[in-house]
């Protein structure tokens, strides 16, 4: 059985455009399309898909309606993934997706709804309680938390923060340096300084990549 997924979007073209995207997939089933957050609860209740896909901006005010069902769904049902589509880098929506802990859950600008594998690969990286963050969301988050002086990114290098800004889309430490031209070496290197900058030197290997991003998230709310 393919990966059982709940998909909201409250534009019709959109969300039908995306649902038929979405069926080409061949290990993913569709098995709700809904155009509102109290439509997407009930679905959820209804089919417990192992994924949800919901835009940020929904009725009644458009403006974080998506958020607030993806952390309702995370506390009720934890065992379902969630990926969050926004039209524009949002970084204090991610602080705010993020608040309740990174398990399960995926926050991807809307330009990447063309990419199927990408989106395939989202949908199944959050429903097995592993995380994604947009790349741009990710380098927005960095220039703005690199801004505040008490920030712990202000004390990272500019090669550091290079090496955060992957780490946190991601990518493997192999991945890592063949994007930045690093070795293997050098990228754990790198990974370890900053884990050390932020407090995580003790956290799970699991959970300090997510919580790297998360700690200069927290530090300025």
């Amino acid at each position: 059985m393919g990966l059982r997924v709940v998909f909201a979007e409250d534009n019709f073209l959109v969300r039908e455009g995306t649902a038929a995207l979405l069926t080409e997939a061949t290990d993913l089933e569709l098995v709700a399309l809904v155009g509102d957050p109290d439509a997407l609860l009930a679905a959820v209740d209804e089919q417990r898909p192992d994924a949800v896909l919901t835009d940020i901006r929904m009725p009644p005010t458009w403006t974080n309606e998506g958020i607030e069902a993806a952390r309702r769904i995370r506390r009720e049902h934890p065992e379902v993934g969630v990926v969050v589509l926004s039209q524009y880098v949002e970084d204090r929506y991610a602080a705010e997706l993020l608040a309740d802990g990174a398990g399960g859950i995926g926050y991807l600008l809307k330009e990447r709804i063309a990419d199927l594998d990408q989106l395939v690969n989202a949908l199944t990286a959050v429903a097995a309680g592993g995380s994604v963050l947009d790349p741009k969301v990710v380098e927005a988050i960095v220039a703005q938390r690199s801004r505040t002086a008490h920030s712990p990114v202000a004390s990272l290098s500019p090669r550091e923060r290079e090496v955060l800004q992957a780490m946190a889309t991601g990518l493997s430490n192999t991945a890592i340096g063949r994007q930045l031209y690093l070795s293997e070496r050098a990228v754990e290197k790198n990974i370890n300084q900053i884990f050390g900058k932020f407090g995580l030197s003790q956290e799970l290997d699991v959970n300090r990549r997510v919580r790297a991003v998360i700690t200069y998230l927290e530090t300025t709310q």
